[in-house]
């Protein structure tokens, strides 16, 4: 039988990143009826911070729903491989090829463990309870320190063989611009991301005001009060976003476009140039008239996402409406 006022079979959920480890029991109607949280220890060696993994897990255990635990699912920053249980995440250095998927199971009493990307994982989310509920086909896109996305088609969310499907900050919409840390050269990441928003803002001559640091919060915040190039840098990152967009829905015929992280949050200042340009890149018919709309779930959605993911790919519960 399952703990009280639990829906269903009950999932725990990592949602692992550079600055936290969090994780949650989540059941089958998406509610979060425990919490864990630590801090990644970033610059630590991989047993360290497999440490601190262990601990989310040890509380997730102590509380009164874990014997209704079915399975663990993991959303963790890239590069994963799904395919042979490890990640690699740019800033975990310490994990390379770590084998997490074998030590969670482990520390969770044998569970079986379902690990995607976090791109994967909010679009997961994002699909079962937030802003891509009821469409079939969509693209949910994570802007902030770094470009991350997913894609759900024919209802189904699409992990991709190693979890990474849908990676859409890396595909190149400037053939011969800037060299991006992955190794090519114009990548949407490179452009649209929260630090590359200032970055090119600070290039172009913009300051931040006195005491401010400067980030893509501090763009905006000048961006609202009119300042020419901090406009021109969301209009440029919003561009990039558009044609990545544009080019997804040519693929495979998208109907939404969700976006979230800490970008997003300046709202119409990306927002309104990123349908503008859509509507310039995205001619074919039955690649225009994508919805772009603002994802839902906020900082939540990486759990509930590694919850929906673990859930389809062992048909727990359903994940769509």
């Amino acid at each position: 039988m399952h703990p009280d006022s639990a829906t269903g079979p009950i999932v725990a959920a990592l949602d692992i990143g550079g600055t936290k480890i969090a994780g949650a029991l989540i059941d089958a109607e998406g509610r979060l009826l425990a919490r864990a949280l630590r801090p990644t220890p970033g610059s630590a060696d991989g047993e360290r911070v497999m440490a601190a993994v262990d601990e989310v897990l040890a509380e997730l255990r102590a509380a009164p729903h874990w014997p209704g635990a079915v399975a663990v699912g993991i959303g963790s920053a890239g590069p994963v491989d799904a395919a042979q249980g490890t990640v690699s995440p740019v800033n975990v250095p310490g994990w390379r090829d770590f084998p997490l998927v074998p030590r969670v199971s482990a520390a969770a009493g044998g569970l079986p463990v379902v690990l995607t990307g976090d791109g994967v994982a909010m679009t997961a989310a994002e699909h079962w309870q937030g802003a891509a509920r009821g469409y079939d086909n969509a693209l949910c896109m994570v802007v902030s320190t770094g470009v991350g996305g997913g894609l759900v088609l024919g209802g189904a969310l699409l992990p991709g063989p190693t979890g990474n499907a849908g990676h859409i900050g890396h595909i190149s919409v400037d053939l011969d611009g800037d060299p991006c840390p992955c190794g090519s050269r114009g990548c949407v990441e490179r452009i649209a991301s929260g630090p590359n928003i200032a970055r090119r803002a600070v290039e172009e001559g913009w300051l931040p005001p006195a005491g401010a640091q400067p980030t893509a919060a501090a763009v905006a915040a000048s961006a609202r009060q009119g300042d020419p190039v901090a406009l021109a840098s969301f209009d440029r990152a919003a561009q990039a976003l558009a044609a990545a967009i544009a080019a997804t829905a040519t693929l495979v015929e998208i109907h939404v476009a969700v976006i979230g992280g800490g970008v997003s949050a300046a709202g119409p200042l990306l927002f309104d140039p990123l349908r503008v340009h859509l509507s310039r890149y995205a001619t074919l018919s039955f690649a225009a008239g994508v919805d772009v709309v603002p994802a839902k779930l906020g900082t939540d959605a990486g759990l509930v996402g590694a919850a929906a993911a673990a859930a389809q790919a062992l048909q727990l519960f359903p994940t769509t409406a």
